[in-house]
């Protein structure tokens, strides 16, 4: 008797591994969004579409670090107190317009333009009053409590290059400068849509068999926080010329599409061929788990990518596969989800030559290294296990055992919404 397989990736030919994948990835998919301008409110999240280069120190003076007095160095007494008249006061915004003569301190405050002349400051704690003066301690090192201009910033710096995904610092960065709009690559235009006869949208009917569709809306929030503007094309039905029309569609006045649904090969998977009567295939099997029906290709020139239907998958492929993509046609150069390295909980046991992804929670050993405990049920339709867990650990082809206790690559879900 022939012995069954339990193993859903073990036919049809030779898989590509997810590193050519992703090199195809890296070399096909280029900018194709215009440069616009965004204000300082607007610009977070967006990615950069030219360097920016200062045009001014930052800060543009030397200042004070704390509040205090502001003295020439070289009036110190070397091995006792020295007393000195104050005779100005400069505080944020308000400097002395003067230069400070020799052998004479000035009130400073965080922040205040230094004097011209002083090039120390004395913390207010450090100093006591007497009168009109001020009794300093000896020890004091030259330059103490003084920011030189540009310690931060030095004009003529590239600050930021061009690809960059703009976080709230970098926009306080920009405005540091003065600057008060940014370049920034156009938002990708991403239409979506499902295939699949069995499904419904939610809050209608849904008979014998029928499902709810959940995979377009988890995808739409995912492509919406990746920073583009998305189309909902809906659900399709499973029919190749119902799928190959919609596809023509979408290309014309869009940057990508992105499916779910319909890309293995099966009867009633039209997805990828539709794809391949507009345009091309790059690659549509990897030796991946799960995911292995992930595509890339192009549709009249516009950039596509088809993701699994099954819910675990489609996430998983997104992060590592669709991701990526969206993010190199937007313009970006940092596209590689962050990984940290945790502690497994579990001992670990696949296939070679496979890459795999586990769902997994964090918690802390007992030396406070992060420790990944695994989802206990791995299907790859079980939605409730991307719910309560925190990321994926990830496995390389060439593991096959691992003890619990071995070091691993995590990726948390948080990546997929930054």
């Amino acid at each position: 008797m022939a012995q069954l397989s339990n193993d859903c990736f073990a036919f049809g030919g030779e898989l590509m591994r997810a590193d050519e994948a992703l090199s195809i990835l890296a070399a096909r998919a280029v900018p194709v969004a215009g440069i616009e301008k965004a204000s300082l409110r607007r610009a977070a999240g967006r990615i950069l579409g030219a360097d920016i280069v200062a045009a001014r120190n930052v800060p543009p003076h030397d200042n004070a670090a704390v509040d205090g007095y502001a003295v020439h160095f070289d009036d110190l007494a070397a091995d006792g107190e020295t007393r000195l008249p104050v005779r100005g006061r400069a505080a944020a915004g308000h400097p002395l317009e003067t230069p400070q003569a020799r052998g004479t301190a000035s009130r400073v405050f965080t922040g205040a333009r230094m004097p011209e002349g002083p090039d120390t400051v004395f913390m207010q704690e450090d100093a006591r009053l007497d009168g009109d003066a001020v009794i300093l301690p000896p020890g004091q090192k030259r330059g103490a409590n003084r920011r030189k201009a540009g310690e931060d910033i030095v004009a003529g710096k590239t600050v930021l290059a061009a690809g960059h995904r703009l976080r709230a610092q970098d926009v306080g960065l920009v405005a540091s400068l003065g600057i008060t709009e940014i370049p920034v690559y156009a938002r990708l235009r991403v239409a979506v849509f499902s295939t699949g006869d069995e499904l419904r949208e939610p809050g209608t009917e849904a008979p014998a068999g029928a499902v709810y569709d959940a995979n377009r809306f988890a995808l739409m929030a995912l492509l919406e926080k990746t920073g583009c503007t998305v189309t909902d094309l809906g659900i399709l039905a499973d029919r190749r010329d119902a799928v190959a029309s919609a596809l023509a569609a979408a290309a014309a006045n869009h940057d990508a599409i992105v499916t779910s649904g319909g890309m293995s090969t099966g009867d009633e998977d039209h997805v990828r061929a539709a794809v391949q009567a507009n345009g091309e295939i790059h690659f549509w099997r990897l030796a991946i788990r799960p995911g292995r029906p992930v595509a890339f290709g192009t549709v009249a020139g516009k950039a596509f990518v088809g993701l699994p239907g099954n819910p675990v998958a489609m996430m998983v492929t997104f992060l590592r596969f669709a991701r990526p993509v969206l993010l190199r046609l937007s313009g970006a150069t940092d596209v590689a989800p962050l990984a940290f390295r945790v502690r497994t909980g579990f001992d670990i046991r696949k296939k070679e030559g496979r890459r795999e992804w586990l769902r997994a929670r964090l918690a802390t050993d007992a030396d406070g290294t992060p420790l990944a405990r695994r989802f206990a049920h791995d299907g790859a339709g079980i939605l409730t296990s991307l719910v309560e867990s925190d990321g994926l650990v990830e496995l390389a082809e060439d593991v096959t055992d691992l003890p619990a206790g071995a070091m691993v690559d995590f990726l948390p879900y948080s990546e997929l919404a930054s």
